[in-house]
């Protein structure tokens, strides 16, 4: 198993639409601009208050919630593992089975009654007077 990456936690890209910097979410066009104090704050409380809100609620409910996604994720790869995939395996085999009787029994039957037909509606001549 490969080592945690501590420093890139989203090394696919999977999360890169979720847009949380400062400069992402608030922004004052030119001419609409507060006074330098109040932005610095606004930039201040803003990241204080969002890393914090973050913090609380991954400490109190990340690891339920990555349990339970672990939990989901097993249950779904059982489901492929064990299930699914050898039922469609079983549907391959009985189809493929179920292929060579069939073709069996055109072959035999019914391939016999069309040519049969063929070469009557072949002598068939048209003739315009």
């Amino acid at each position: 198993m490969a080592d945690l990456d501590m420093e890139h936690r989203d090394p696919n890209a999977m999360n890169d639409h979720v847009k949380v910097m400062f400069e992402d979410v608030l922004a004052e066009p030119d001419g609409a601009h507060s006074i330098d104090c109040v932005w610095n704050l606004s930039y201040k409380c803003f990241n204080g208050g969002k890393n914090c809100c973050y913090k609380l609620l991954t400490t109190l409910c990340g690891l339920c919630i990555a349990l339970q996604w672990g939990c989901t994720f097993a249950q779904l790869t059982f489901g492929q593992v064990w299930c699914f995939t050898p039922g469609l395996r079983f549907c391959s085999i009985y189809a493929g089975c179920c292929q060579k009787v069939i073709g069996i029994f055109v072959s035999c039957c019914m391939a016999p009654f069309c040519e049969t037909c063929g070469l009557l509606f072949s002598k068939i001549n048209i003739t315009k007077s």
